[in-house]
C-alpha cells in the first residue's frame, strides 16, 4: 500500500489531522525536534478510551515538559484495528516522516505487528492500550515498553476477587483477536487457581460485531454464575446494555472496562459492577490535578486510564531524551529504551514506580466497584474502592513471562 504522508496523517488512515505542539512560539532553526507519532483508534470501538483524548494527552505532556533545548511535534495516525494498516504507518513514520517514538494503539494485533517494527528500526514503542501480557513476555523486545496494564494484571485483580466473592464458575464472551483471546487465556489461569471452573466460552468477530443477543443466550444456559466480558469499548457497552435487556442473571466482570464505558452506560446500567483499573481522575490530589488540566484540553470529558497511559509515558520518555541528549535518542531507541528503565517513574497520573528488564511499568493496580446513583455526587463520580495490589504484586512475575531479555 503506497501511502502519502498526507494520506496517513490527514485521511484515509488517519482521522485527525497532523498536529503539532510546539514547546515555543518561535522556533529557532538550530534547534533539534523530537517527532512522536500518536497512533490510535481515530473512528472505531476504541475512540472514547483512547483516540482524541490520547492525541491530547500526548500534547499535554509535550506542553507541559516545557522547553529544554529541543521541539517536539506530536502527528496522528488512525490505525483502524487492522494490524497491516498499523505496520503501513509505523513504516512510514520511521523511513520517511521522522517519528522518533510511537505511543498508544489500543489493539493488542495492531500493538505486537508495531513492537516489531519499532525493535526493527532500532525506534521506541510504548504501549499504553493494548493490553495482550505477551508484549512483555514471549513477544517483549528491547525497543517496546508496556505502560498501563495487561491481561495478567486485569485477570489478577478482578477474576481472583470474583471467585473469593463466590463467582465460581464462568462463562466468557470473547473478542475474537489477540487481545480477547489472552484475557480469557490469563483469567482462566486465575479462576482455576483459586478453586473455579470455566463452564463454557464463545468468540465473536472482532471488529464489526453489534449484536451480542446469541452469545448472551448461550452464557445463560452454561449455569455459569460469572459472565467474563473479555472485550473491551463499544463491545463492552453493547454486551452489557443487551445482558441488561436480556435479563441475564449472572454477575458481570467487566474485565476491561472504562470510565468512559461507564459513562456511556450511566449508572443505573453499570452499578454494581467490578472493574480493574490502574488510573481514577478522583483517586488522589495529583490525580484530580492531572484530570482537571486535561479536562481544560478536552471539557467535558474526564481521562480514561489510557490517556492517563499516553501522558505518563510520554513524559518519561521526554525525561530521558533530555538527560541522554536529543542526539544519542533519535540514534538508538534500544539505547534510549534501556535508559528509560534505568530512570526511576514518576508523574501524576501513577505516582512513583519502575520499568523492569522486561519492558513492564510498574505500578499498583485497583479493584473498583461502580456506584449506585444514589452514591454519585455529579458527573465522572462513578468508582468507589474495593482493593488494591501493590506495584510489586501486580504484575506477572518477572520470570514466568518468557521474555527472552530475561536472563535465566
Amino acid at each position: 500500500m503506497n501511502l502519502s504522508r498526507r494520506n496517513v496523517t490527514l485521511g484515509g488512515l488517519a482521522s485527525a489531522a497532523a498536529a503539532t505542539a510546539p514547546l515555543r512560539a518561535g522556533r529557532a532553526q538550530a534547534q533539534p525536534s523530537i517527532k512522536i507519532g500518536c497512533l490510535t483508534d481515530m473512528s472505531g470501538p476504541y475512540k472514547d478510551l483512547a483516540g482524541p483524548g490520547a492525541v491530547a494527552a500526548a500534547r499535554q505532556a509535550a506542553a507541559e515538559f516545557g522547553a529544554k533545548g529541543f521541539n517536539v511535534e506530536v502527528v496522528v495516525g488512525d490505525h483502524l484495528n487492522k494490524p497491516d494498516v498499523g505496520v503501513t504507518i509505523a513504516r512510514q513514520w520511521f523511513d520517511r516522516d521522522g517519528v522518533d517514538l510511537i505511543v498508544e494503539v489500543a489493539n493488542s494485533g495492531v500493538a505486537l505487528a508495531v513492537a516489531n517494527v519499532a525493535q526493527e528500526k532500532n525506534k521506541v514503542y510504548l504501549n499504553s492500550g493494548a493490553a495482550t501480557s505477551d508484549l512483555s513476555g514471549k513477544a517483549c523486545n528491547a525497543n517496546t515498553i508496556h505502560w498501563v496494564y495487561d491481561t495478567y494484571m486485569l485477570a489478577q485483580s478482578t477474576g481472583a476477587a470474583m471467585v473469593k466473592a463466590g463467582g465460581d464458575s464462568w462463562f466468557f464472551i470473547t473478542a475474537d483477536y489477540t487481545f480477547g483471546k489472552a484475557l480469557q487465556r490469563d483469567t482462566t489461569d486465575f479462576v482455576t487457581a483459586a478453586g473455579g471452573k470455566v463452564l463454557g466460552s464463545v468468540a465473536y468477530p472482532f471488529p464489526g460485531t453489534a449484536d451480542f443477543s446469541s452469545y448472551l443466550i448461550q452464557a445463560q444456559s452454561s449455569g455459569a454464575k460469572v459472565l467474563g466480558l473479555a472485550n473491551a469499548g463499544a463491545d463492552t457497552i453493547n454486551t452489557i446494555k443487551q445482558a441488561k435487556e436480556f435479563g441475564i442473571k449472572m454477575r458481570l466482570a467487566g474485565l476491561l472496562l472504562f470510565l468512559t464505558d461507564v459513562h456511556s452506560l450511566g449508572l443505573e446500567v453499570a452499578q454494581g459492577i467490578v472493574l480493574t483499573d490502574a488510573f481514577y481522575w478522583d483517586m488522589n490530589d495529583r490525580a484530580r490535578a492531572f484530570s482537571d488540566r486535561f479536562t481544560a484540553r478536552v471539557p467535558g470529558i474526564r481521562p480514561t486510564m489510557v490517556q492517563a497511559g499516553v501522558y505518563s509515558s510520554a513524559l518519561h520518555y521526554l525525561k530521558t531524551v533530555t538527560a541522554m541528549g536529543v542526539v544519542q535518542a533519535k540514534l538508538d531507541g534500544a539505547a534510549t529504551i534501556a535508559r528509560m528503565k534505568a530512570m526511576p517513574t514518576d508523574d501524576d497520573c501513577f505516582g512513583s514506580g519502575s520499568i523492569r528488564v522486561d519492558g513492564r511499568c510498574i505500578h499498583p493496580s485497583y479493584l473498583w466497584e461502580v456506584k449506585k446513583p444514589s452514591e454519585s455526587k455529579g458527573p465522572w463520580d462513578y468508582y468507589k474502592p474495593v482493593a488494591s495490589t501493590p506495584a510489586d504484586k501486580a504484575f506477572r512475575p518477572l520470570d514466568l513471562g518468557g521474555c527472552p531479555l530475561v536472563k535465566a
